[in-house]
C-alpha cells in the first residue's frame, strides 16, 4: 500500500482526468479487490463498499480501512486473468432475459413517485440469513439503517447486526451507488445508456457494443449494487433490470428460497469473478424481486458463509433513527 498512499500524498488536485484505458484499469481494479475484501469475513460487505474519489485516483472504503487505487501503481497482478480488447457477442439465458424484462415491466407498472427531502434520511430494514456451509449452522440478523438523503449528514448502517456510523462525505468523494438523491436521477433510466455510465464511473460516450467480457463483468456487479438500495428514483429499478437483461451470460436458477423462505428464480452470472455466489431472487409468477443471495468466506477461507436477505420495509423520515 505504501505506493498509493504517496501517490495520493503527491496528487495534484489539478491532474488532467484519465484517458479511457487507464480510467477501464482502475476500475477493474477497483471492482477485483472490492470483491475480494467482500468475500472475507475480515471485511464483510458494505451497501457502501464504494467510496470513490475523483480524477486520478480511485479510493474505496472497506470495513476496518481503505483501498487504494492508482493510475500506473502497482498490484497488476490480476492481469493474466482478463480478457483482451475484444468485445463480447451479446449472448444471454433466454429464461433469465425473461424474468428480468418481466420484473421490469412489473416494477414499472407498480412503482409510484418519490422525492424525499435532502435533509431527510431514507430508513429500511433488512434481514439477513446466512447458515456456515460445513455445518449447517444458521444465524440470522436484522439489519436498520439510516441513510442521509444528500449525504450531508451522518448515516447509521448495520452489517450482520454490527453498527456503522458513517461521516459525511469529503469534498471529491463519492460511494457507489450514489448516496444523494440528485445524483441517482441523474442516472439514465435508457438500460443502453445506464450500463456504461455507472461502469466508467460517471459521464461516459461509450458504446456497449464496444464492451469486453470484464466489461460486462464490472456492469452486473455495480447494477447488483445499485439494485440494493431500497429506494431509487422512478424508472432507474426498472432500467437496472432491463440492463442486466443484456449482460452475456446471464442465467437463471429455479427452486431457490429467500431469507423470508420463499422459492424463486435466482439471476446469476456464473463467470464473472465479482459475482461468485450472488445473485437476485425473484418470484416465478408475478415477477415481483424477493431478495439477494451472496457468500463469504472466513480470513482464514477454511468457511463458507451462504447469506440470504430482504427488505422488510422502508420509508423516508425525517430523523435519525426515526421508524415508521
Amino acid at each position: 500500500m505504501t505506493d498509493e498512499l504517496e501517490l495520493l500524498r503527491d496528487w495534484d488536485t489539478d491532474a488532467a482526468p484519465l484517458a479511457d484505458p487507464a480510467r477501464a484499469e482502475a476500475r477493474h481494479r477497483l471492482l477485483n479487490t472490492i470483491a475480494r475484501a467482500q468475500h472475507s469475513e475480515a471485511a464483510p460487505s458494505r451497501r457502501h463498499a464504494l467510496r470513490l474519489a475523483t480524477a486520478a485516483v480511485v479510493a474505496v472504503a472497506v470495513t476496518g480501512g481503505a483501498v487504494l487505487i492508482a493510475e500506473g501503481g502497482a498490484d497488476r497482478g490480476d492481469r493474466s486473468d482478463r480478457v483482451s480488447g475484444t468485445a463480447t457477442p451479446r449472448m444471454a439465458n433466454v429464461g433469465a432475459v425473461t424474468v428480468l424484462n418481466r420484473a421490469a415491466a412489473q416494477t414499472g407498472r407498480n412503482e409510484k413517485p418519490v422525492a424525499p427531502r435532502d435533509d431527510q434520511f431514507i430508513y429500511s430494514k433488512r434481514n439477513i440469513k446466512e447458515t456456515e456451509r460445513g455445518t449447517g449452522a444458521v444465524k440470522t440478523y436484522e439489519d436498520v439503517n439510516w441513510d442521509s438523503v444528500d449525504g450531508s449528514k451522518r448515516s447509521l448502517t448495520m452489517e450482520l447486526g454490527r453498527v456503522i456510523w458513517e461521516e459525511p462525505l469529503k469534498k471529491g468523494e463519492g460511494v457507489w451507488p450514489p448516496r444523494e438523491w440528485s445524483e441517482l436521477k441523474k442516472l439514465p433510466t435508457d438500460p443502453e445508456k445506464l450500463i456504461p455510465v455507472i461502469t466508467d464511473l460517471g459521464s461516459s460516450s461509450r458504446s456497449t457494443s464496444d464492451f469486453t467480457e470484464m466489461d460486462w463483468f464490472d456492469a452486473y456487479f455495480m447494477l447488483g449494487e445499485l439494485l440494493k438500495w431500497p429506494v431509487l428514483p422512478q424508472g432507474l429499478r426498472p432500467a437496472a433490470y432491463k440492463a442486466l437483461a443484456l449482460v452475456p451470460g446471464v442465467e437463471a436458477i429455479p427452486g431457490v428460497k429467500d431469507s423470508a423462505g420463499r422459492t424463486g428464480v435466482g439471476i446469476a452470472c456464473p463467470r464473472s469473478p465479482l459475482a461468485q455466489g450472488k445473485y437476485l431472487i425473484f418470484d416465478p409468477k408475478s415477477y415481483d424481486f424477493l431478495g439477494f443471495r451472496d457468500e463469504r468466506t472466513s480470513a482464514s477461507g477454511d468457511k463458507t458463509y451462504i447469506q440470504l436477505s430482504h427488505v422488510v420495509e422502508w420509508a423516508i423520515v425525517d430523523r435519525m433513527k426515526e421508524r415508521p
